[in-house]
């Protein structure tokens, strides 16, 4: 009897060691590198959608779509998605708020931090959501690497921003193949401001920041010759003046400023040209942030600004973004997400983008 029981033991452990070691096979210590297939996330979007919008190109200072028609674009930034989606806000709903505004493009930032915390492979899929529902509502996509600092000396202004070039240009590399062939997400603002913070930022020449962004269009055209990179000027993306001597070494691109009210006292206009408006001339040139917010900051003080600087932009032909879609993020655009009840500058640019804010 106590046999048969030892072998009925016996058969019971044996049994489960033959369960188990498939689960042990499947196993591996921690600080080893993981040699089990993995998820390419910067694999091309199969999208049946990623024509349907007319391809945007560049044609000497003009965007222009598939007819050889102008197009200056008038749209809205967002905050990042990772914040959105932690917020519960990430959904169409958001974009159909957006596009009640009158935007035509959708500014997309995306930072480095959150980028590198949620991975390539679950950030991705957020911006997959934004280009279908954009695509849906037709509107088109600027994805911004939403950095500022030096990225030469790679010092940035804050900790959210730090990045390096290596992961500058990984990033570039896998949204370029992710979205090859997408007509929807069009543009790509290399850098958001790069700026050297008077100095406590160290030191970047132009010729250096040239170099950094032609490396950048090189990498992207290998994998998508369609998209349009835009280039930021220095000083926080304000001032365009090195074009004079070094542009781009490179076509079909556009430049970047971020003229807010700050940036030169009245009279705005003559230093707007010396600045950044003489390039609309030559090149494509896309004001892609910049706003006013409450107080001494709202249309008390800045009215006459607004409608100085929608006003000069779409004389000179340069297409403008607003920033930005949200009630935390400065300058807010947004009181509260109940209703998406705008402030007075929200209000502002929702006139704007409506060509109604008058002359």
């Amino acid at each position: 009897m106590k046999t048969i029981t030892r072998l009925a033991v016996i058969a019971v452990i044996f049994f489960a060691m033959e369960q188990t070691a498939p689960a042990q096979q499947g196993t591996r210590e921690s600080g080893l590198f993981d040699w089990r297939p993995t998820h390419n996330a910067s694999r091309p979007l199969n999208n049946p959608n990623a024509k349907k919008l007319p391809l945007i190109k560049v044609r000497g200072n003009r965007f222009i779509n598939a007819q050889g028609d102008t197009v200056l674009f008038r749209g809205l930034a967002i905050a990042d998605p990772d914040k959105l989606a932690q917020e519960g806000r990430w959904n169409k709903e958001l974009f159909e708020s957006v596009k009640q505004m009158g935007t035509m493009i959708v500014r997309i930032p995306v930072h480095p931090v959150p980028w590198r915390m949620r991975t390539p492979a679950k950030y991705l899929p957020l911006l997959d959501q934004a280009v279908e529902w954009c695509t849906d509502l037709g509107m088109y996509v600027m994805i911004d690497w939403h950095s500022i600092g030096n990225l030469g000396m790679e010092l940035f202004q804050d900790p959210v921003y730090n990045t390096t070039r290596q992961e500058t240009y990984e990033f570039w590399r896998i949204v370029a193949r992710h979205y090859s062939g997408n007509n929807t997400a069009a543009f790509y603002e290399l850098f958001n401001e790069p700026t050297l913070f008077n100095g406590q930022l160290g030191s970047m020449s132009w010729s250096e920041w040239k170099e950094i962004n032609e490396n950048l269009i090189r990498l992207i055209r290998a994998y998508d010759t369609e998209k349009i990179p835009l280039v930021a000027g220095l000083d926080w993306a304000y001032d365009l003046t090195p074009l004079h001597i070094e542009p781009i070494a490179a076509e079909g691109i556009g430049y970047v400023t971020h003229p807010y009210p700050h940036k030169r006292p009245k009279p705005y206009e003559p230093k707007w040209d010396e600045d950044f408006g003489f390039a609309a001339s030559r090149y494509p040139v896309v004001a892609t942030e910049f706003g006013f917010v409450l107080g001494n900051q709202g249309m008390a003080e800045n009215g006459e600004y607004g409608k100085a600087i929608i006003r000069y932009l779409e004389e000179k032909g340069m297409s403008w973004i607003a920033w930005v879609y949200d009630p935390l993020w400065h300058p807010q655009m947004l009181k509260s997400w109940d209703g998406f009840k705008l402030t007075e500058s929200g209000e502002f640019f929702k006139q704007a983008m409506q060509g109604k804010t008058g002359k």
